[in-house]
């Protein structure tokens, strides 16, 4: 295999310190292309049902893409699979940067660790040569202190994927970090790395990305540059990041504010867009071989932390740590989102349980017995940093916090699950579906848990943007749930699944259509591959991930929302006593299920779909002879 892929997979077993090569088998790349979809085929075939996420039995799977690596529009993008110690079940962070790149061109697709290290190590890799190192000078250093250290250890400049002392202290949702600021970040996958004791991984390399026709994918690749330059999204992307689209959720009334008590944040002007260009911003970042500086490079100017500086904050960590903790401080916001960066924390799942321990506190569920004298009161700016310190050390209330919302609702009881606002242990994005119902049905079938990117219909509800990478993303009524509208969520996760696995930015699927990506997967792989072939291995993707979850014990009862979306009515604005009925959610469910070819009942999906997806393998694991749909 030598166009598109370096043909090659390292393994490292940890706990005998040995490291072997494998080939990439072919009949896989054709059928679940890289990425997400290669990781989760190893990850189902090798991980047995039950295994412990922090365990030796997990696997922790690093992947490209075939157009990671190439002078394809944003083509920086790695995914990293495992089971989720948060979620229990199919976990999946994808990161850009120059880490992605950096792998490939070190001589190797992707990276399977297995088993534990007895002590910490960190793997490097140069020109095709592995090997482990000692991290134990490593072990307790923050990500942008480890970088520091490797680099000044290697005799040439690496790229470097490593976590801090989130994931060596098992937060159940660790990141994982690469050029020092941007994150593999949901679903505890730090926690994975962690456990096994992998401090880091370090890339460089020249390893040379063969493509089938040279000439075609470089006139292709050029034409999305033109199309993404001539883009209105660009202006919008560069002059103010993903947090452009805050004013246009909150307008909307569905701006997650004090825990999702309210839909709409009265300081919005304090947070949004303008204000972090006003206040914090530096200059803007792209990701390795992006037209769009999406980046936020940033420096807080004033107050306790002037001169501290970084990346971010995006869009869901200003609303995480802001309006859902009822602050407004954008320094403070900025401070926690680089504080999370440097301990390797995932910013939702951290603000979001903040805000939950805040809500619990204001109700009396949590006191300053258990918060050990501390007031976890919203708009409390200081203490969202503060907490962020705990959470990374497992220091007091810190330790119960590292767990995430859903089990903490679970110790605590007392009606505080009705706050925990998570789905499948995942805490939710910043788009409150109550003001937006097919995105609702989104986050209940995303297969990592309560997810704003798989499906993205955020852009077609919340900021009016259609995504040009399927052939109708059109959302008559975001108030209004509409069972045929259940075809849209199908179609983009198929779709932005494909991302996952290419090794490509989904903010490019907004941009340009399927056509164009698939000219550029045929012209660079050498297959035939068409639009057909695209839809239909996104849908085979994204059932073997359902799969995944399903043997985890994953049903159609699961696919649910928390009961505060489904029963309190928004108290504000637009959206003001909007509220997903259990019973429109189950009608978007059945459409849904019936789209995707699963079995209503169970949410399986069933032997007549998977026999068409070429997935028989699976049957034997979902459906047992007695029980056949």
């Amino acid at each position: 295999m030598s166009n598109a892929y370096i043909g090659k997979i390292l393994r490292v077993d940890l706990s005998k310190s040995v490291i072997s090569e494998e080939d990439i088998r072919q009949d896989w790349a054709k059928k679940f292309v890289g990425g997400a979809g290669l990781a989760t085929i190893y990850l189902y075939n090798e991980v047995a049902k039950g295994a412990d996420p922090l365990g030796p039995e997990n696997l922790l799977i690093f992947m490209t893409g075939p157009l990671t690596g190439t002078a394809s529009a944003s083509a920086s993008r790695y995914s990293v699979v495992a089971k989720s110690p948060l979620t229990g079940i199919w976990g999946h962070g994808n990161s850009g940067g120059s880490f992605g790149p950096a792998l490939k061109q070190s001589g190797y697709d992707g990276i399977i660790f297995q088993g534990i290290s007895p002590k910490p190590v960190y793997l490097r890799i140069i020109d095709g040569k592995p090997k482990l190192f000692d991290a134990a000078h490593l072990w307790g250093k923050t990500v942008p202190e480890t970088e520091d250290l490797i680099q000044k250890d290697s005799d040439q400049k690496v790229t470097i994927a490593s976590i801090g002392p989130g994931g060596e202290n098992l937060v159940r949702y660790a990141a994982i970090m690469n050029d020092r600021h941007r994150a593999a970040g949901r679903c505890g996958l730090g926690a994975v790395m962690g456990a096994k004791r992998v401090k880091a991984i370090a890339c460089a390399g020249r390893a040379p990305i063969n493509l089938a026709n040279k000439n075609l994918f470089s006139e292709i690749a050029k034409k999305q540059f033109d199309l993404l330059n001539e883009s209105i999204l660009k202006v919008g992307f560069e002059s103010y990041g993903t947090n452009m689209v805050s004013d246009m959720v909150n307008i909307r009334g569905g701006y997650p504010t004090r825990n999702w008590q309210q839909g709409v944040f009265e300081q919005i002007e304090e947070v949004n867009g303008q204000a972090l260009t006003d206040k914090v911003l530096i200059k803007g970042v792209s990701c390795f071989a992006c037209p769009i500086a999406c980046g936020r490079r940033t420096e807080i100017k004033e107050g306790p932390w002037k001169g501290c500086s970084g990346e971010g904050p995006e869009y869901e960590t200003v609303n995480t740590f802001g309006a859902m903790c009822g602050v407004a401080d954008l320094n403070a916001i900025t401070m926690a989102n680089y504080l999370c960066n440097e301990y390797g924390l995932d910013t939702i799942s951290a603000g979001s349980t903040i805000a939950f321990a805040m809500e619990c506190y204001e109700k009396g569920i949590l006191n300053r017995e258990i918060t050990g004298g501390l007031e976890l009161k919203f708009g409390d700016e200081k203490l969202i940093v503060d907490l962020v310190h705990k959470i990374a050390r497992r220091e007091g209330i810190g330790n119960l916090l590292a767990e995430g919302t859903k089990r903490v609702s679970e110790r605590l009881g007392q009606g505080s699950e009705r706050s925990a606002m998570q789905v499948k242990g995942l805490e939710l994005p910043a788009y409150d579906p109550r003001a937006a119902k097919i995105t609702g049905l989104g986050y209940v079938t995303a297969n990592r848990g309560g997810d704003h990117i798989t499906a993205y219909v955020q852009g077609p509800t919340f900021v009016d943007v259609p995504f040009l990478i399927v052939e109708d993303s059109k959302i008559a009524d975001p108030f209004v749930a509409n069972p045929q509208e259940a075809k849209v969520v199908v179609d983009l996760e198929n779709a932005l699944t494909m991302f996952d696995c290419i090794g490509a930015c989904k903010f490019m699927g907004i941009l340009l259509p399927a056509e164009d990506y698939v000219d550029l997967i045929a012209s660079a792989t050498g297959w035939n591959f068409r639009v057909d072939d695209f839809r239909k291995c996104g849908e085979r993707i994204y059932n073997l991930m359902r799969a995944f979850c399903v043997r985890e014990g994953i049903t159609r009862e699961a696919d649910s929302l928390p009961k505060r979306l489904m029963e309190d009515p928004l108290p504000d604005g637009p959206a003001k006593g909007m509220v997903i009925e259990k019973d429109t959610l189950e009608m978007l469910k059945d459409a849904y299920y019936e789209f995707r070819g699963w079995d209503k009942e169970t949410g399986k999906p069933t032997v007549a779909k998977l026999q068409e997806l070429e997935l028989d393998d699976l049957i034997k694991d979902m459906w047992s002879h007695s029980n056949l749909p």
